[in-house]
Formats: structure tokens, sequence, C-alpha cells
């Protein structure tokens, strides 16, 4: 019996433009300003509820917490407000700090869901210049917050639009580059981010009330609103949604910045609507449903092993990067290394997935972490700088597993459930980042080697499982559930 082989057709976009243009090239770099938020809110609550010494007044022996004390206060030395001077949340309150940062993450996952389903049925470019006006106004309002309430409401908000940003920047670049460069510009995306965290503490240095620190870069999302005359809408989608008459012009504007000769602009629309109609009389076209994941064994163990590499990773970096902000030293050069730390560690990140594959890449970076964590645990006699710079070698190992695991699942997944399966990663990664404010400062509270623990712990499982994860470097991407089932740890080809 003879297998009916499948002819790939060509793609109806990059056909014209090729895969990275000038103009592409330009435009995906315009995008990569937007990445920036996405550091700034999620990691500024190292320094928005940065410790200040509290303390009694009435003598330095006398517990600030107890009835005792009849007047406490905090050390603004180096910091003249935060969230935690402004909101009280000291002693039986101090929890709250946390769940601030745990409405965060909430807000950046359910952004993503939200406003995903919004751009698929409504367009990109709408939707993501309502994400910019939505995180500017609502910055602004969280950083006049008058009580703790209103702080965590908009707090939440302003990350439900940044989640949302993020995920519909990133479509605007993948559906407008070719599949040659989509993989380096995958990894690279992940740069704006660390450059956003690494920028925070020079906000926070000159501005020490977190009113002003926070509205200096909430603020900033005006500068987005250029994005109303200069964005386009996505020529793919236009063309998948059958508005050619749309889709065709913006394909050929590209084309012609991009030094395209004449007679190719001319082929642009009687090809796009000869691609157009294969696309609507093809019934290669099948449901699917989460549930496609899990029924057969190789890919429910591939997505099993990729839901946790995602929460280990989400829990190791951004738990890494404030436990970081907690240790002695300068707090704004603690923050300053662990974020541009992101940098070096996309970059390799680049490299080491081209050359070494991506489940050594996985492995070794897990490896780093695990490594360094598990000596800040195991020797408690390290002096605190000797403790500063495993944390960072932990953390470093995190910033090379980020953004391989987006990469790494997006090629495990097959094609009829991709989009689901990265959807279901992203929500396990961000509840791992909802717990890690817990893991750092509540659970400090008993032991302070609980938190390097849990990390060295999580990333240690993420080292050992990714050994039952396939290769997927120069392999075809699996395209159905079969060719997703396919895919086992032990073959190489």
């Amino acid at each position: 019996m003879e297998e009916q082989k499948k002819v790939s057709r060509p793609d109806p976009i990059i056909i014209h433009l090729g895969d990275m243009g000038r103009y592409q090239l330009l435009y995906c770099l315009l995008i990569f300003l937007a990445k920036f938020p996405s550091g700034w809110v999620t990691m500024s609550h190292m320094l928005l509820s940065a410790k200040g010494e509290y303390y009694c007044e009435d003598g330095k022996d006398v517990d600030p917490c107890t009835e005792k004390c009849k007047s406490a206060t905090f050390n603004r030395t180096v910091f003249t407000e935060t969230i935690n001077m402004s909101f009280d949340l000291t002693c039986g309150r101090f929890w709250l700090s946390s769940l601030s940062q745990f409405l965060v993450m909430g807000g950046i996952m359910t952004g993503a869901m939200i406003f995903g389903v919004l751009s698929d049925k409504y367009g990109r470019r709408i939707i993501f210049i309502i994400e910019c006006v939505v995180q500017l106004v609502f910055g602004v309002i969280a950083a006049f917050s008058l009580n703790y309430p209103m702080y965590a409401l908009f707090r939440y908000l302003h990350a439900t639009a940044t989640g949302g940003q993020m995920t519909t920047s990133f479509v605007l670049i993948m559906e407008i580059i070719g599949p040659k460069y989509r993989e380096t510009m995958n990894i690279l995306y992940q740069i704006p981010f660390n450059l956003g965290h690494a920028t925070l503490p020079l906000f926070s240095y000159f501005l020490r009330d977190w009113h002003y620190f926070y509205l200096s870069f909430s603020s900033f999302s005006i500068v987005y609103l250029i994005y109303i005359c200069v964005i386009f809408e996505s020529p793919r989608w236009l063309f998948a949604t059958g508005r050619l008459e749309k889709s065709i012009p913006i394909v050929e504007k590209i084309a012609r910045r991009n030094g395209r000769r004449q007679e190719n602009i001319e082929q642009i629309r009687p090809q796009m609507e000869e691609a157009y109609q294969q696309l609507i009389s093809s019934d290669t076209k099948k449901k699917s449903s989460i549930l496609d994941l899990f029924r057969t064994p190789n890919l429910r163990r591939n997505t099993l092993i990729m839901l946790y590499e995602w929460f280990n990773v989400c829990v190791v970096y951004y738990g890494s990067a404030q436990f970081i902000s907690t240790l002695s030293g300068d707090i704004f050069l603690n923050i300053f290394i662990s974020g541009i730390l992101g940098v070096p560690g996309t970059i390799a990140c680049v490299f080491m997935t081209r050359y070494l594959g991506r489940r050594p890449t996985m492995i070794i970076s897990n490896g780093i972490s695990t490594c360094g964590f598990l000596v800040i645990a195991c020797i408690t006699i390290l002096n605190p700088t000797t403790v500063v710079v495993f944390a960072i070698i932990g953390l470093f190992g995190a910033s090379i597993t980020f953004p391989n695991a987006y990469l790494y699942a997006g090629e495990i997944f097959p094609t009829l459930v991709r989009t689901t399966g990265l959807g279901l990663c992203s929500c396990i990664g961000r509840s791992g980042s909802m717990i890690a404010p817990f893991v750092t400062s509540d659970l400090a509270l008993y032991s302070p080697i609980i938190p390097p623990t849990v990390y060295a712990a999580c990333a240690g499982v993420g080292f050992v499982l990714t050994f039952f994860l396939p290769e997927t470097k120069g392999r075809i991407v699996p395209e159905t559930i079969e060719d997703g089932e396919a895919l086992h740890f032990r073959k190489t080809n």
C-alpha cells in the first residue's frame, strides 16, 4: 500500500518578500521596543517592595510586630517610599507584597489568553494598539494608587495589557519573516525583556519613591502611540481570513521597499489569489483539541515533560532574580547584573541550539542552574559575595533555558495542536512564576536555604527529564498527531 506524499506549497507571503528583507528587519526592530515593558512590569516588584529595615522606635531589642512596641517605622536610607511602607505591608500583612506579584504574573497569563483570542478574531494591529493604550492608562493609574486594593487591581490590569502585548507583538514578527530566520528571531526576541530588566535599577536609583519609579517606566508606553502610524495589519492574517484586497497591497508595499523588481511585484496579485483558492479548496484541515496532546504515549510523555520544563524555568528564572535582589551588597548592582546577564545567555542559546541541538542545550543550562543553587543550599559557610556569584550562575543557566523552551516546544508539538500546546505551556509556566515570590520572600522567613534548595530541585528534575525528550534539531517539524507521536528520545532521525 503506497503512501501519498503531500506536496508542500510555497509560503504565499514569504515567497514575495524573502525571508528577511531590509524593511522586515526594520519593522521587527521597531516592534522589539514593545517587549521592554514585559521586563519592567514583571521584574519591578523587586524594587517596588525593596526591603527597608522595619524596627521599633522604643528600642532595638523590641520586636516591632509585638504589642510591646508602641511605635515602629522603616529605615528610609536607601528608599524613601516602597509599597511596604505606603500600605503597611509588615508583620502579618507581609504576604500581601508577594500576593501583588502573584497577581502580576496572573495578569500576564490572562492577557496572553484573552488578547490572543481577540487578535485571532479582530486582527493583530487593532488589538496591539489597544494593548499599548490600555497599558499606558492602567500603568499610570497604578503609580498613583491610594491603597493596597487599588494597587493590586491596577497592577493586575497593567500586567494583563502587557501579557497581551507580548503575545501580539511576537505574532506580528513571526508572521512577517521567513523560516530561515524565524528560529534566530524567536530567541533574540527575549533580549528586550532582559534589557528592560537591567534598566530598572537605573530608574530606581534616581527615583527612590515607588510612585515616581513606577510612573517613569509605565509612562514610557506613550511612545508606543507611534505604532498607530507605522504598524500595518499582518498580511498573513488578512490572507488567512480572506481579506485579499487588504493583504495584497501590504505585500506589494513591503516587496517594493525590500527592493524587489517591478516584474516580480506585478506577479504578487495573481499568485496570491491562486494560493488563496488552493487554501479554501484544501480538505486537509482537521479539528484538534487539547486532548490530542495526551492520547498517544510518546506525544503524551513529550507534552508532560515540556510542561514541567516551562514550570521549572519560570520558577527558577523569576525566583532567582528576586532572590538575588534580597542578597547582601548593592541592590541596584545586583538587579542590574541579574538582568543584563540574560543578554549573553540569550546569545549563547542561539549558538548552542544551532550547533549542539535543543536537548543538549537544555541539559547543560538546567545543569548550570542546579549546580549554582545546590552550592548555596549545601555550603552554608559561604561569604555573602560568593552566594551572589553562585546565584548569578544559577540565573545564567535559566537565561539560556528560557528562550530554548520557546523554540523546543514549537518543534515538538505538531502543527495541528502547536498553538494549543504552546498556550498550555505558557499557562503552566506562569503558574510557576506566580509562586516564585512566595518561595523567595515568604518561605525564606523559615530558613534562608529554602529558596536555593527549591530552585536547585526544580532545575535538577528538569535536567533529568530532558534526557527523555527527543532531539528536534534538523528534523522536519511535525504536522500531524502521527508525526508528533513518531518523535521519541531514542530515535536520532
